[in-house]
């Protein structure tokens, strides 16, 4: 079974989310995610984290809420327990960036080789194409949820919440 870590980012509003279409064989390829990755081998969710964070976006987190664990079950895809985290305590590793973020609280994100990263206004979010599954704890992350678990089920594309615990 796969384990990642996803983390939303927000800052003045707007998160900042990752559209992936630069990855050969993609399987989320057209869709926007949160930041995130695989858990290497001896490595903790939160230390995943935070190395995800930093290597697609060049931000340090200075901290981060765990709200939970989302798992996915699929048809076609490896199972995957997912670990939902979200921040707005950050700082850019750049100097300049750091300067720049420091003084007029924006921050700029470079190119990074799964796609392309952007700052979307919380409203916008839920029109973006993403999973069906993602649509789901990201309303309860967003309605202000503090702990989020959920089983997900996918055929194909199509997902169904098998589970839900929210506080």
């Amino acid at each position: 079974m796969k384990k990642t870590t996803l983390c939303y980012i927000e800052n003045k509003g707007s998160y900042l989310m990752l559209y992936r279409n630069r990855k050969p064989e993609d399987p989320n390829e057209g869709k926007w995610l949160g930041i995130g990755g695989k858990i290497e081998a001896g490595e903790t969710p939160d230390e995943c984290n935070f190395r995800e964070v930093f290597e697609e976006t060049g931000l340090r987190l200075r901290s981060a809420v765990f709200h939970g664990v989302i798992e996915f079950r699929a048809d076609s895809y490896e199972d995957e327990d997912m670990y939902l985290y979200s921040s707005s305590d950050f700082e850019p590793a750049d100097e300049e960036a750091a300067r720049v973020f420091a003084e007029a609280g924006s921050y700029e994100p470079p190119v990074c080789t799964e796609g392309e990263l952007a700052w979307v206004p919380r409203e916008k979010l839920m029109g973006l194409p993403m999973w069906q599954g993602d649509r789901e704890f990201l309303k309860e992350l967003l309605g202000g949820a503090k702990e989020i678990s959920m089983t997900l089920s996918y055929t194909g594309e199509d997902c169904t919440v098998v589970r839900r615990e929210v506080r």
